[in-house]
């Protein structure tokens, strides 16, 4: 099936595709998923150094930038026939960190052609693990480690559930470049590499102690490079241990120079920042009681493509999108009320339907998460709880959201009630508004925590803005809500973004 087929065939056996953008390469995958069994059709895969390219301001360089835009405008070669649904794109860590990260994804969403996500860290964990767990699949409680440019990942898992995952600032890119500058290797700066990686490390020795797993694997590029070294050199089959990453670091010491470093398997990408990943492993290894770490299938971008896989199944009526079960897991912890939640969802929908009969699915869950989690901020207090939520989503670990979604359904949240002065950035993305008309509305209408017909409200769009049309007699029942509504008349009014008239 060509890539234009699919783009027009059942969602639950078309191509998909992920892009992760690393902090030293990105890559592309396109694979099928049918019955179970996962087939690649296609992987693309270059070195960007996008984590060398901050700098001492936590600014991306225009030139790692460039580089970055670059590879992306590649990878859309290949994604020009494929629908927005069967292509999901997240950024890790150097773009967790760049301040100008914005200025960046808006180029690179323009150059790629679809919106890219940036994940917390984790999420990633989440997404390594359900691609190892899938890809290798085993019941022993096992360790999964994964090596980025600018972060390590590291989870506990059985069968395909995460049980903890962390991620730690610090990766073979950044620990390179501050202790083996111009490709320096001496005794001393591996000694330091791996004091600086312990301390990061440190805070993990109780949570993912030996006692908690039986297996330890590890994924993604360094794992990878490590491996081919140590079988091409005929130290392992394979296999990284703390004796083979010793003779590994003793050859790195001896060459003292990265252009001088010979060794079997190791490519010319990996050459720049294999100090800062052996160090990294070797402070792991050592740490925590990893006899033996076996390099494994499955990583970040396979992950990506079985988590959007379950998205498409819970879009088609299963159970499987990851995010439904963060939002009842939140509802959960900070004491929502479900019921007040539930109705003000019901209604959210229903008037949202009227103003975007045929808005995407995704856009109706956001508004339906939004609607869902408007009143977690009553547990730091019912004074001003909207400001609350909408910091809470928008800093809170939610699997299966990338930061930029939670950041939407907090600022959803935030404008659930009170002046839209606060959100007129937001207000250049005609979706925003239309969703946060919705939410307002249905929020206004169930204030007194009572349950409120959908067709109480009936809205049309008119070319100056929004009629508001209440059932009949419906307003003469309710002269508080009827006080409300005047009220949010002439907040859309003051904010001149459009306008909402009550029909007479």
């Amino acid at each position: 099936m060509t890539l234009l087929a699919a783009a027009h065939a059942p969602l639950l056996n078309a191509p998909l595709a992920a892009i992760d953008m690393g902090s030293n390469s990105f890559r592309l995958e396109i694979a099928t998923l049918r019955r179970g069994q996962y087939k690649r059709l296609e992987y693309l895969k270059e070195t960007v150094r996008l984590g060398a390219g901050l700098d001492e301001q936590g600014l991306l360089t225009e030139a790692a930038m460039q580089r970055g835009l670059d590879c992306l405008a590649r990878f859309a070669l290949h994604l020009k026939d494929c629908a927005p649904r069967q292509v999901r794109a997240v950024a890790t860590q150097t773009l967790r960190e760049a301040k100008n990260r914005d200025a960046f994804l808006q180029r690179a969403e323009s150059v790629l052609g679809f919106p890219i996500e940036v994940i917390s860290g984790r999420e990633e964990a989440r997404l390594i693990y359900a691609g190892v767990a899938r890809l290798q699949a085993s019941e022993l409680p096992r360790l999964v480690i994964d090596i980025g440019g600018r972060s390590t990942e590291m989870i506990l898992g059985q069968g395909r559930t995460p049980v903890t995952a962390e991620s730690f600032q610090v990766g073979s890119v950044s620990l390179s470049m501050r202790f083996f500058p111009e490709g320096r290797f001496t005794a001393e700066a591996f000694r330091a590499a791996q004091v600086a990686a312990g301390a990061e490390l440190e805070e993990a020795l109780s949570l993912f102690d030996r006692r908690h797993w039986r297996e330890a694997l590890g994924s993604s590029g360094t794992v990878g490079a490590v491996a081919q070294v140590l079988a091409g050199s005929g130290v392992t089959d394979g296999r990284i241990t703390p004796a083979a990453l010793r003779w590994c670091i003793e050859q790195c010491i001896a060459a003292g120079q990265m252009d001088k470093l010979k060794l079997p398997g190791l490519k010319e990408d990996r050459r720049a920042v294999v100090g800062g990943g052996l160090c990294i492993l070797y402070t792991l290894l050592t740490q925590f009681g990893i006899a033996e770490l076996m390099p494994t299938k499955g990583a970040l971008r396979q992950g990506v493509i079985f988590d959007l896989a379950e998205r498409h199944a819970g879009a088609a009526g299963g159970s499987g999108d990851m995010r439904e079960q963060s939002v009842a897991a939140l509802q959960q912890r900070f004491g929502v009320d479900l019921e007040q939640a539930a109705r003000v969802r019901k209604l959210a929908l229903a008037l949202y339907k009227q103003l975007q009969p045929q808005a995407p699915r995704e856009a109706q869950r956001e508004l339906g998460w939004a609607a869902a989690l408007h009143e977690i901020g009553m547990m730091v207090s019912h004074h001003d709880h909207h400001r609350h939520s909408a910091y809470l989503l928008a800093h809170v670990d939610a699997a299966g959201f990338s930061q930029s979604q939670l950041k939407r359904l907090g600022d959803l949240a935030l404008g659930q009630r009170g002046g839209l002065r606060k959100l007129e950035a937001q207000f250049a993305d005609p979706g925003f508004v239309w969703q946060l008309l919705a939410l307002r509305l249905a929020a206004l209408a169930c204030h007194a925590r009572a349950p409120v017909s959908p067709q109480a409200l009936q809205l049309a769009r008119e070319r100056q803005g929004v009629r508001l049309q209440l059932a009949k007699g419906w307003a003469q029942r309710q002269p508080r809500t009827l006080y409300l509504l005047q009220q949010e008349l002439e907040a859309w009014a003051r904010s001149g973004v459009l306008s909402l008239r009550l029909a007479a």
